[in-house]
């Protein structure tokens, strides 16, 4: 079973999700694994899942290295860049299934990367960089 354990860890937190749905597929063996993959992969199937895993692993690193907040601020400020408007934004963030606490703090970062990015005029349009 330790052999199991560290070959799941090793895939780190795709594993931790394949392992999560190959327990609630209701299936055993190889066809716990490939329902799971086809599950995660949606109208793309298994290899579709085996890509969700893989973005899920980039994902998760990009957070461990760089921290939420800083990846959060940075993704704001890309929204902001490509023209979404400020209400955009936090609307589509009002949106999400999330706490409310989560939301408020997500909120308080695009705001100020918003803020940044027209060097603190609200009203003003994003400027290009």
């Amino acid at each position: 079973m330790d052999k199991i354990i560290d070959k799941i860890a090793a895939l780190g937190i795709p594993g931790l999700i394949l392992l999560v749905m190959i327990s609630i597929s209701g299936f055993a063996g190889a066809a716990a694994i490939t329902s799971s993959l086809a599950i995660l992969g949606g109208p793309f199937g298994m290899l579709g899942g085996i890509a969700v895993l893989g973005i899920i692993g980039l994902i998760s690193r990009s957070i461990t290295k760089y921290g939420f907040e800083n990846l959060l601020m940075a993704t704001a400020m890309r929204l902001i860049e490509k023209g979404h408007t400020r209400e955009e934004v936090i609307e589509a963030i009002n949106r999400l299934l999330i706490s409310r606490d989560l939301k408020n703090r997500i909120i308080k970062i695009i705001e100020d990367a918003f803020r940044k990015l027209t060097n603190g005029d609200k009203d003003a349009e994003p400027q290009s960089t």
